[in-house]
């Protein structure tokens, strides 16, 4: 017998679905528009690298975010009609699905929940002129506040955020262009430090910061597919929403910095740094218009975390399920665990890489459908998971110093251990028997 969550799954009508300007692209480029994306993106790669560099980096990124981890989650929500959590029982089986992607989605999204409540909290602080640290009492009390506060909107009130969410993305869209029309004019002066040149470095840099930012919404392109009417809306909405968008809301903070570093040198490589530099009650609003842009991230990390946990645990009540998971998020913001926005991207990269490769290969072998979920764990994509998460951790393990550069971008290598090993252990008579999902009129 399928479990409950496979059992009572009701895929998206046809009529419900919309055009992929209305509903896939701007909810991608709300994700990249999100300052927590680009925050960081100077350091280690335009501080080593030229800005021409930085920017083909940028592009291809882009494109191989949409091309290998997007496009086949969204093209099986849109053949089915069915989320994340549904298709992925064919990669990982009806009993194997419950922690992947189910359970691991929504602990990830419980560490989005961490860093979107740093990161409003660092700008909202910043915004009315206080230095105070994480561990400080400031900063535990505005935390503490804006964590609660969303979780709980995102347990309750989702569809009102939801509401406004299109609006927000402006918001940074205006700001990104106010900060590059102000300091990026000396951009065309920007010179790598002396002594830190490594283009190898900084381009393989921006492939694993974007991949790795990227890893969890693109495995969720089955929810996005499910919205999608057909494969052009699914092709366009990837491009525009994520490549392009990737492309302008990590362009113009790396074209900022570069004229604000041709100016000063000696300037800090975050995109705070930049704001800064324009001061005054300006830059004071900015802080605080990129902190309330971060309203709807956090509800929405909070919802989902949510979701996952409700749906493969529906015997603990989805309010409390939201609110505990956000209680462990408030505690990593408010610490200042989660301000290593770089490792986590990278750990985030090697949990979804090979879980996006494993789907991928999946969906090949199949003819390119959905297969249907398969009985109890899938092997095949355990087994996948499990190799490719060790290639994506490699950055973090002791290697030699002669191996170390090279292991970048680990999280493109996961996703494509991920893809060779679930094909190997597919044809080594791995995955299990399928299983008929119940009748429905739905998609």
């Amino acid at each position: 017998m399928l479990p409950d969550y496979l059992a009572k799954a009701v895929p998206n009508p046809a009529g419900k679905r919309g055009p992929w300007y209305a509903n896939t692209a701007p909810s991608y480029a709300g994700i990249f528009l999100w300052v927590a994306f680009y925050r960081d993106m100077a350091g280690n790669t335009l501080q080593h690298g030229s800005l021409s560099l930085c920017l083909i980096a940028l592009l291809i990124a882009g494109v191989l975010c949409y091309a290998l981890y997007y496009r086949v989650p969204a093209m099986l929500g849109m053949q089915t009609g069915y989320p994340l959590y549904v298709v992925g029982s064919s990669t990982f089986g009806t009993a194997g699905g419950y922690v992947m992607p189910g359970l691991l989605m929504g602990l990830l999204q419980i560490g989005w929940f961490a860093v979107a409540t740093f990161v409003a909290t660092d700008f909202i602080l910043k915004g009315t002129g206080s230095a105070s640290a994480p561990g400080s009492m400031p900063f535990i009390i505005v935390g503490l506040v804006w964590g609660l506060v969303l979780s709980w909107v995102g347990a309750k009130g989702i569809q009102y955020v939801a509401k406004i969410a299109t609006f927000l993305n402006f918001i940074p869209l205006l700001m990104l262009l106010i900060v590059v029309v102000k300091i990026g004019g000396g951009a065309g002066n920007y010179q790598v430090p002396a002594g830190q040149e490594n283009s190898y470095g900084a381009f393989t840099a921006v492939i694993a910061i974007v991949i790795g930012f990227f890893a969890t919404a693109g495995a969720a392109g089955a929810d996005f597919g499910t919205n999608a009417r057909n494969e052009s809306d699914v092709k366009w909405g990837g491009l525009v929403g994520i490549t392009l968008a990737a492309l302008i809301a990590a362009g113009l903070p790396l074209i900022s910095v570069a004229g604000a570093h041709g100016s000063n040198p000696a300037l800090g490589w975050n995109f705070d740094a930049v704001i800064q530099t324009i001061g005054g009650p300006i830059g004071s609003a900015m802080f605080l218009l990129f902190a309330i842009a971060s309203v709807p991230p956090t509800c929405f990390c909070a919802f989902i975390a949510g979701n996952s946990f409700n749906t493969m645990i529906p015997s603990v009540p989805r309010v409390a399920s939201t609110m505990a998971g956000a209680a462990v998020g408030i505690l990593l913001a408010v610490t200042g665990v989660a301000a290593n926005l770089i490792s986590f991207f990278t750990i985030v990269g090697a949990s979804f890489g090979p879980i996006c490769g494993a789907m991928a290969a999946d969906y090949m072998l199949s003819g390119k459908r959905w297969s249907g979920p398969r009985e109890g764990i899938n092997f095949a994509g355990y087994g996948a998971w499990a190799v490719g998460f060790v290639v994506g951790i490699l950055p973090f393990l002791p290697l030699p110093d002669g191996i170390k550069p090279y292991v970048e971008p680990a999280v493109l290598y996961s996703f494509v251990v991920g893809f060779v090993v679930y094909v190997v252990l597919a044809k080594a008579g791995l995955q299990p028997k399928t299983v008929a999902m119940p009748k429905s009129s739905g998609a």
